[in-house]
């Protein structure tokens, strides 16, 4: 992710997919798959292992850095029990 950010990469963008039928959401950055997410506080994880600084610091909620699909960062629904 170079230079420790998100920022400066020309089309570059974090994306959070809308939740499947189990509520986990998948996230890509740049193109590139970075995971399943269960929780919002997995995001910053699957950011630190692709490289970025400081990634528990990032605005989850700015639209100018995340496309939320099928609802924004408050949208995590329960998995089915089973």
């Amino acid at each position: 992710m170079g230079e420790g950010g998100m920022s400066g990469g020309a089309g570059l963008r974090l994306v959070v997919f809308p939740p499947d039928q189990h509520g986990r959401r998948r996230v890509r950055y740049g193109g590139q798959s970075l995971g399943t997410a269960h929780r919002m506080s997995d995001i910053p994880v699957f950011l630190a292992g692709a490289g970025m600084e400081n990634a528990e610091d990032l605005d989850l909620a700015d639209p100018e850095l995340v496309e939320w699909r099928g609802g924004g960062p408050e949208v995590w629904p329960a998995s089915p029990s089973g």
